[in-house]
């Protein structure tokens, strides 16, 4: 068992009509537990989370729940929302159904205007779900919400008794070390920079919640491990084809590319869904070859297979 946890941020499977699809849920927990992903994080960015209806997250949760409930998978559901009453049902779904923590990233609409305020917010959801850890998701690259995130970990620590630690989804490096540095915090720290993890991993990271773990996880084990053996250029190398896969992606809209890369994979999860745009067969098609030289990091064969559009 590695000492280390690589935990997928999982997305979310829609149909060919763009709805929520639960039965694929349990496909991609196979994947990932051939993969020896320690856990899932549904219902984050890559879950397209504020694209979803408020049933259809907490269907996605129960459903992540019940699929991984007696296997390894930890599930770690993200709560936040735009509408507090929709983040306090969501966390107290959490806390009747077994999950293993929640995680929630402040309001991205009407922000809140410092910590005081996001404080509050949590120690709400904290309330929801007494029994278990709460985590801060600082993404502000796509919240807009940026704080002393240090002043912010060691005030949750002192006033939310369940305050678990912080999704770190930011390449702040110095941040990093000074929250690692912390005096006070005792908590997790998960980092969301995938392309960059060898780098938190010096700092003495030892988890991580990322999107390209949910099809590339055996790279950076062998990453992880050559660094642990003393073999640092060999991790460097290996954290290099991680680098160049993300920028490969990009061009294509990262979220969109990596979706349809399940499918290549055989997970299908369907497309995105408005407002990002789903790839075009022709898309598709150009993006499966330009993966195809990247076919060695995946744990399965790359197999074409058109994108099925449903926005535009």
């Amino acid at each position: 068992m590695s000492s280390y946890r690589l935990i997928a941020a999982a997305h979310t499977p829609f149909d060919a009509q763009g709805e929520f699809h639960p039965s694929a849920v349990e496909r991609q927990a196979e994947f990932f537990l051939k993969q020896n992903v320690a856990g899932v994080f549904p219902g984050g960015t890559t879950g397209e989370s504020l694209s979803l209806s408020l049933q259809e997250r907490l269907s996605l949760g129960k459903q992540w729940v019940d699929v991984a409930a007696g296997t390894d998978l930890e599930v770690i559901l993200h709560v936040g929302a735009n509408a507090l009453p929709d983040a306090i049902a969501l966390s107290e779904q959490a806390g009747q159904i077994g999950a293993a923590g929640i995680a929630a990233m402040p309001p991205t609409y009407f922000r809140p205007d410092g910590i005081d305020m996001i404080l509050a917010d949590l120690k709400r959801l904290s309330v929801a779900a007494p029994e278990l850890p709460i985590y801060y998701y600082d993404i502000p690259s796509m919240t807009g919400v940026a704080v002393d995130t240090v002043e912010l970990v060691e005030r949750a620590t002192a006033e939310i008794p369940q305050f678990g630690g912080i999704k770190f989804s930011r390449p702040d490096l110095p941040v990093l070390q000074e929250v690692l540095d912390s005096p006070t915090f005792q908590g997790d720290v998960f980092f969301g920079s995938d392309e960059m993890i060898l780098a938190a991993w010096m700092f003495g990271v030892r988890s991580a919640v990322g999107s390209t773990y949910n099809f590339m996880t055996p790279m950076y084990h062998q990453m992880l491990d050559e660094f642990s053996a003393g073999h640092i250029d060999a991790a460097r190398q290996l954290q290099l084809q991680s680098a160049k896969l993300v920028s490969a992606l990009k061009p294509f809209g990262f979220l969109d590319a990596s979706k349809l890369l399940m499918r290549f994979l055989g997970v299908d999860c369907g497309q995105v869904r408005s407002p990002l745009r789903a790839l075009t067969e022709e898309q598709s098609r150009t993006l499966f070859e330009t993966l195809e030289p990247f076919a060695d990091l995946f744990p399965s064969s790359l197999t074409f297979t058109p994108a099925v559009t449903v926005n535009s």
